[in-house]
């Protein structure tokens, strides 16, 4: 069950409903991931993710919210890109 107050989200992926989380880990690790620098440039650069960046911020807000098996085999999952667009958003949209 997803804690609310933590920011944490559940949504469905790859067959199975996963908790996403937006922690500071997940923030450090998605700033790196994209290569750039603090909240300004990563919300710029939130505005047209490549398949590749959506891969990266998924797979930080999975292992925010504790689901490491998956955020590090996401790459052969059977992940819906739109499931994983939601997914992202609906994390976003928690943290905020």
């Amino acid at each position: 069950m997803a804690n609310g107050v933590r920011g944490e989200v559940v949504a469905r992926l790859a067959g199975a409903e996963r908790t996403l989380c937006l922690t500071l880990g997940a923030l450090a690790e998605i700033e790196t991931g994209l290569g750039v620098a603090g909240m300004a440039a990563l919300a710029e650069r939130m505005r047209s993710l490549s398949a590749r960046d959506l891969m990266v911020v998924l797979a930080a807000l999975l292992r925010g919210g504790g689901e490491v098996v998956l955020a590090d085999g996401l790459a052969s999952a059977p992940v819906d890109p739109r499931e994983a667009a939601g997914a992202v958003a609906k994390a976003f949209a928690a943290a905020a």
